[in-house]
């Protein structure tokens, strides 16, 4: 699949997740396989007005490439604006987001909320392609509600403006993400665009990716909450789809092994106060499907240092290894 000029190696990428997709966790989902990766969600208007963390969410690695940078808003010039703001930090597309099921973001006309006007989605990609050089992508969702099921409209007026590819989550934004994932709206899309189309949805191990790659025809598929913890998905998904049909459990040793990596990276990329609370939750994902894993967790809540996180990954594999 290609991305404008960029020849992507492999069809399953990591999706983006606001709090979850920062560098430390990219780069470990593309060292297993990601073939490509997403910022977490940027605003546009926060690169505008120069904010510090819009920026920070925009600094890359070559360590998780390809990465796009998202970016989300609803005026047309700013978008352009923050899209040049977002290019100076090299990513190697933008994607812009018109899924976020978020009130905080869908209730201020953004994200989802801009699948109810097509004509502005069509706008938003060519105001933000003439903006630069790089290619431009979109993520939406199969409609605002179920009275307002329109991915295909959106999806075509992306490819009007200049869309190089679209991604489509299978539910409305007042699913949320509960329900079933609707995989023939993917297929919809992809039956009424020339542009590739990229899956979402409801991929949660090989098996899974293999079927939405078969049932829509999409080209490409996003993986987002089944990675949590589990980074592995990638690998596992890619030599299914090569034929080697093989699956990798990782031994307790190298998750927590993992999770000690990830969270040094972190603490190095944003310091450890920071760092060390994110990683509560990181440490939950990772401890998922263990004997105890409750207790772990809440001792994972309570965690400030790097060594709280050391002692507890030792105890956990002295009790479970």
């Amino acid at each position: 699949m290609r991305i404008g000029h960029i020849e992507l190696q492999g069809k399953v990428g990591l999706a983006p997740m606001a709090g979850v997709t920062d560098r430390a966790f990219r780069e470990v989902c593309a060292a297993n396989g990601a073939a490509w990766t997403v910022t977490e969600m940027v605003s546009a208007k926060g690169l505008c007005y120069g904010d510090r963390k819009s920026h920070e969410l925009l600094e890359l690695d070559d360590g998780a490439r390809p990465t796009a940078a998202q970016l989300f808003g609803d005026d047309p010039d700013i978008m352009a604006k923050g899209a040049v703001l977002a290019a100076a930090h090299h990513p190697d597309w933008l994607d812009i987001n018109m899924g976020c099921p978020a009130p905080k973001i869908a209730g201020n006309h953004c994200g989802s909320a801009l699948m109810r006007d097509p004509e502005l989605c069509r706008r938003l990609v060519e105001a933000v392609k003439n903006a630069t050089d790089l290619p431009v992508t979109v993520k939406i969702r199969k409609g605002y509600s179920k009275d307002e099921v329109n991915a295909v409209e959106v999806a075509q007026a992306c490819e009007a403006g200049g869309a190089a590819a679209v991604a489509v989550h299978g539910r409305t934004r007042d699913q949320m993400y509960a329900p079933p994932v609707d995989w023939s709206i993917i297929r919809a899309v992809k039956q009424a665009v020339r542009i590739p189309v990229i899956g979402n949805g409801d991929v949660t191990d090989p098996h899974s990716a293999a079927a939405m790659l078969e049932q829509t025809g999409c080209d490409g598929i996003l993986v987002g909450r089944a990675a949590l913890g589990n980074p592995w998905i990638f690998s596992d998904i890619n030599a299914w789809l090569t034929a080697e049909r093989m699956t990798y459990t990782p031994p307790l040793s190298k998750r927590l092994l993992t999770l000690l990596q990830q969270t040094e990276r972190a603490i190095a990329l944003k310091g450890e106060k920071v760092a060390m609370l994110e990683a509560r939750k990181h440490a939950g994902w990772y401890l998922h499907g263990v004997v105890g894993a409750a207790a772990y967790r809440r001792a994972a809540n309570t965690m400030t240092t790097f060594a709280d996180l050391v002692a507890l990954c030792r105890q956990v594999e002295e009790e479970r290894g």
